[in-house]
């Protein structure tokens, strides 16, 4: 595994890449002919909020070590990339993406994402189909919640807090009042974020990309920890709904971050859809 960098609209990113390649035999099928090897396939994996590509060194290394190339970068703002110049939305990281994608000189590949990773590939998928060989959600985000009482609260109180703290007396406050409203509501992206990705964060939350589904025609494979109390098993339905190719994997007994809990279960699931979708 080799750890590189690379500049990308003037931020200089850091990512994770591996080679893959399987063996190939001599005729007789015996003999395993030296320094000969047959790449699978590319692998790009983005990661969820707060996670890196640390996170996926597991399922990283059992890919590789069945022929595929994958390649893991860190988002700005996490890992070892550094922040974005200014608070950033979805679309900014769809271009990040975009451009990493070209600086890198990838072409046909699997798209594997995790939560926070699951709102840019919904973009990536839809904007560039030729690309995508298939995609893979992992307990993504990305559907905005219906307005029960929970997130009627947020959005009266979000609302009624921005009015409030409009005055410029007042403004140096409105960071410290949210920070305990978000941690009431039990937020801790939120509250872990600091400066730049705290507004960052915000505007991302702010974005519903169900209208987007319909429009990926790759291949798709949803996977979904059964007890994930951060994105529940009721949005994986709503993607497999909405994704017209799609087939949904539900991992007994797991929650939020299957490549962390379980990557030997959840690698075996992806190599399962990528040999049949190669």
């Amino acid at each position: 595994m080799e750890e590189k960098n690379i500049s990308i609209d003037g931020l200089n990113i850091n990512y994770k890449t591996t080679e893959g390649g399987v063996p190939l035999l001599d005729f007789a099928g015996i003999k395993v002919l030296p320094d000969t090897f047959k790449e699978r396939g590319t692998v790009l994996i983005l990661h969820g909020w707060g996670g890196c590509s640390d996170s996926w060194v597991e399922v990283q290394r059992i890919l590789t070590k069945k022929g595929y190339k994958v390649i893991v970068p860190d988002f700005p703002g996490f890992g070892k990339s550094p922040t974005p110049p200014r608070a950033w939305g979805i679309k900014d990281y769809a271009n990040f993406i975009s451009s990493f994608i070209n600086e890198t000189k990838l072409d046909k590949f699997f798209l594997l994402v995790h939560s926070f990773g699951g709102r840019i590939s919904v973009r990536i998928a839809a904007d560039f189909p030729e690309k995508i060989k298939g995609l893979i959600l992992c307990d993504s985000a990305g559907i905005r919640p219906k307005m029960g009482p929970k997130t009627f609260l947020i959005f009266w109180m979000a609302r009624i807090g921005n009015a409030i703290f409009t005055p410029k007396h007042l403004a140096r406050l409105k960071d410290s009042v949210r920070s305990v409203f978000y941690a009431f509501l039990r937020n801790k992206d939120y509250v872990k974020a600091k400066g730049t990705m705290r507004e960052t964060i915000t505007k991302v939350l702010e974005e519903d990309l169900l209208p987007e589904l319909p429009k990926i025609k790759a291949k798709t494979l949803i996977v979904w920890g059964q007890n994930d109390k951060m994105v529940p098993i009721k949005y994986g339905r709503i993607f497999k709904e909405k994704i017209t190719d799609s087939e949904l994997e539900v991992i007994p007994k797991i929650g939020h971050s299957p490549h962390i809990e379980v990557p030997a279960e959840l690698a075996k699931i992806i190599l399962k859809f990528l040999n049949k979708s190669n």
